[in-house]
C-alpha cells in the first residue's frame, strides 16, 4: 500500500516564532532506536518535490517531508531564509515535533549546504543515522562548476524550465501529484520565498559554510552510511540549449560559451560528487545516467535504493 501525499496529514509544529509544517508518513516505529527518514528539499522547493520517492518507500518505514518556512502550509519566519537559519529551523522542528529516532537525512541540491549547516549547529550524535546526498551542493560547487552562469541564463531565457530539461515528460509523479507540484510551484506564496532563497541566500551561503573548515574533521559523520546520487548535469543544460537556440537566444559566442559549460558539467559534478564521499569511511557514489538534477522527479528509484543501502549498512554495523 502507498503512503499517503504529502498534503493528506500536515502537523504544524510551534517552533517558538512561527509554525512548520510537517507530515508523517507511514507506521510509527516499533523502537526508538529504529532509524527514520527526513526529507530535505533544495533551494524554491517544497515537501511536494518528494511525493514518489515517499510512494516509493516501504510502507513499514516511518518518515518526514516538511515544508521549509514560506512553504505551503508553513508560516514565514522573523529570520531571512540562510542556510544557516534554515538549518536552526529544521533542529527546532526536530525538538519540538519531536522526533527521537535516528534520522536518516535525504537532501537534494542546496540541502547539501543546509545539512552541513545543520552538523555543524547540532553535531552527528546521536541523532544522525547516515545521509543521502540527492545531486547536492557541495560548499566548493560555486568555484567548480556555476549552476547560476549568467550567459546560460541567456541561452534559456524565455523557457519553461520542467519542459525545456525533459521533466515534464520523464517524471515519475502521478498526474495527481504533479498537477499538486506544478500548481504549488506557481503560488505567490512559493514564487516569493523561493526568490529570497535563490536570488538572496543561495550563492553566498557557500562561503559562509567553507567558512567553518567543516572539511577538516573528516570523516565528519564518522562510520555512518553516507550515499551519494549523482546527476547528468549536461542532460539538463544540453537540453535548454537546443531549446534556446531553437527560440533564437544568444550570439555565436554566448553559444560556444555554454557548448563549453555541458561539454565539462559532468566531469566537474562528479569532482564534487567525490568530495562526499569523504564524510564517512562508509560512503558510496552512483550516478542517476538518466537524469538531470532533479533525480526525485525522474528517478526516484535511485533515492529510495540510497535510503535502502543506508539501513543495510545500519543493519550490518
Amino acid at each position: 500500500m502507498s503512503s499517503p501525499t504529502p498534503s493528506s496529514n500536515p502537523t504544524l509544529v510551534n517552533i517558538g516564532t512561527h509554525s512548520l509544517a510537517l507530515y508523517t508518513h507511514g507506521p510509527e516505529p516499533s523502537s526508538s532506536k529504529d532509524p527514520v527518514v527526513l526529507f530535505v528539499s533544495g533551494v524554491a522547493s517544497s515537501s511536494l518535490v518528494w511525493a514518489a520517492v515517499v510512494r516509493l518507500l516501504s510502507p513499514s518505514l516511518r518518515s518526514y517531508t516538511y515544508d521549509r518556512s514560506g512553504y505551503r502550509n508553513s508560516e514565514l519566519s522573523p529570520l531571512a531564509p540562510t542556510a544557516e537559519n534554515i538549518a536552526l529551523e529544521l533542529s527546532l522542528l526536530i525538538n519540538k515535533a519531536p522526533i527521537s529516532n535516528p534520522l536518516i537525512i535525504v537532501g537534494h541540491s542546496w540541502a547539501g549546504v543546509i545539512i552541513h549547516e545543520f552538523i555543524a549547529l547540532t553535531g552527528t550524535e546521536p541523532h544522525i543515522a547516515g545521509l543521502v546526498l540527492v545531486d547536492a551542493n557541495h560548499e566548493t560547487a560555486p568555484q567548480v562548476l556555476n549552476v547560476n552562469d549568467p550567459i546560460l541564463q541567456v541561452i534559456s531565457e524565455g523557457l519553461e524550465p520542467y519542459s525545456s530539461k525533459g521533466i515534464e515528460a520523464e517524471h515519475k509523479l502521478t498526474q495527481e501529484e504533479w498537477d499538486a507540484f506544478r500548481s504549488d510551484q506557481a503560488t505567490e506564496k512559493t514564487t516569493l520565498i523561493g526568490f529570497k532563497e535563490d536570488s538572496e541566500q543561495y550563492a553566498p551561503s557557500f562561503e559562509t559554510l567553507r567558512k567553518k573548515e567543516l572539511g577538516k574533521r573528516q570523516p565528519l559523520v564518522g562510520d555512518k552510511p553516507v550515499y551519494v546520487i549523482g546527476s547528468t548535469r549536461s542532460r539538463d543544460w544540453g537540453r535548454l540549449y537546443k531549446a534556446g537556440v531553437e527560440k533564437g537566444n544568444g550570439t555565436e559566442e554566448q553559444r560556444s560559451h555554454v557548448r563549453e559549460l555541458i561539454r565539462t558539467a559532468d566531469e566537474k559534478s562528479e569532482g564534487l560528487m567525490k568530495q562526499f564521499l569523504k564524510l564517512s569511511t562508509k560512503s558510496k557514489l552512483v550516478f542517476a545516467l538518466e537524469s538531470g538534477h532533479f533525480i526525485q522527479l525522474t528517478q526516484p528509484d535511485i533515492v529510495v535504493d540510497g535510503v535502502r543501502w543506508v539501513l543495510d549498512g545500519l543493519q550490518t554495523s
